[in-house]
């Protein structure tokens, strides 16, 4: 199943031009998944008139809600904005509800636990989010953010339900959102520009017409060029919508089963580093390990939210074991914090290899006026609410 999956995500990212150049199961398969991905864009089609014509159901929370999506399958960031916006909102004196569907183990939402632990952050997991918010609401509580004071000591110490943040919504139609924010992978965009399962796309890219501001992510990593040519093909579909840039930003490494000790970002120099991941786009993590100095960096990619069992730790320490007795030292694992958060006792038992994970946060980009504070005030102008300031 996993050599099946990375010949379809290979399929995903190889331009038409070159099918032929794929290897025979790759050419074999495209023939099926072309025809699949008609079959999901005929339901995709239905679907949505559906929605148009109210023969399915829009909820509407009684809080404001913001969606976190993207058109493409994993590594577009969509995580990491919805902890930014959660930690701008909390800071500010105001209690958010984070929604997630909790799929692949819930490694993304056990990620966000520990980051916002100390906030007043709600969470709430279940494919059925309309169903989880009206839960917790009426367990909670929720205020109108847009009608309170910001001066209102009762609106700055409450713990209520004040906006509700979606992760990974953008085809979530069953909740009404009053901001859609889509996030771009700068480095893989959509792919060959197919639908599911042929190419990544989950939608045709005429559905940027619903967003309210594009996001493109690791543009650090992507060249001056290559953005003008992304921000070009989203203003073709959508003129004039506000975009943005991001990038995530490393902070430190921690030691697998020693989580409260920061180790430093040059500890990695003149390493040789193995990085392990399982994530929807390993390459800017790769990237962001290669500019740390590394003697040598090798890498052994899984597929997004892949459970490690113990043949995969046995095939870890052989790479590792190759490595040793190529360069005369040990190596050291490298992975992600969502790989950690998936399942954090496995990674232990690649002892006596050190595991080190990750940790970095998303930053807003400077970019044709645009800042962090813009980004953040334009939330705020969006959800047309008065922010109290930042505590």
């Amino acid at each position: 199943m996993e050599k099946l999956r990375r010949v379809v995500n290979e399929i995903a990212y190889t331009d038409s031009v070159y099918i032929s150049k794929l290897p025979p199961l790759g050419r074999s398969l495209v023939p099926l998944l072309s025809v699949a991905s008609k079959l999901y864009e005929l339901a995709l089609s239905l679907r949505h008139a559906l929605y148009q014509h109210r023969f399915f159901q829009v909820h509407r929370l009684p809080v404001r809600v913001i969606s976190v999506g993207n058109l493409s399958w994993g590594g577009n960031g969509k995580t990491p904005m919805v902890e930014f916006i959660a930690l701008c909102f909390s800071r500010s004196g105001i209690s958010p509800l984070i929604l997630s569907r909790g799929y692949g183990g819930g490694d993304e939402v056990n990620m966000l636990r520990r980051h916002l632990h100390g906030t007043t952050t709600r969470f709430g997991v279940g494919p059925n989010r309309a169903a989880v918010a009206s839960h917790l609401i009426h367990k909670y509580g929720c205020i109108d953010i847009g009608k309170s004071s910001c001066h209102d000591r009762q609106y700055h110490d409450s713990e209520k339900i004040g906006v509700v943040v979606l992760d990974d919504a953008m085809q979530h139609w069953s909740l009404w959102r009053d901001l859609d924010i889509v996030m771009v992978n700068g480095l893989t965009l959509w792919g060959n520009l197919q639908l599911l399962p042929r190419g990544p796309l989950r939608e045709p890219l005429t559905a940027l017409r619903r967003a309210d501001a594009v996001v493109i992510h690791h543009a650090d990593l992507v060249s001056e060029h290559t953005l003008k040519d992304i921000e070009s093909m989203v203003l073709g579909i959508k003129k004039s919508v506000p975009i943005f840039l991001t990038k995530m930003d490393p902070a430190y490494f921690f030691e697998v089963g020693i989580i409260n000790a920061k180790i430093p970002l040059t500890t990695l120099r003149e390493a040789t580093i193995l990085c392990v991941s399982a994530i929807g786009s390993a390459e800017p993590f790769v990237k962001q390990i290669q500019k740390m100095g590394a003697l040598y960096v090798d890498r052994i990619d899984f597929n997004d939210h892949h459970i490690f069992h113990a043949r995969d730790i046995e095939m870890i320490r052989a790479k590792l074991e190759k490595l040793e007795r190529k360069f005369g030292s040990k190596p050291i694992v490298v992975v992600t914090e969502k790989d950690y958060d998936r399942d954090p006792e496995i990674l232990k038992q690649i002892y006596p290899f050190e595991v080190f994970v990750l940790c970095s946060a998303l930053k807003v980009l400077p970019y044709r006026g645009s800042t962090e504070d813009s980004f953040k005030k334009f939330l705020k102008d969006q959800l047309k609410l008065e922010m109290p300031p930042a505590r």
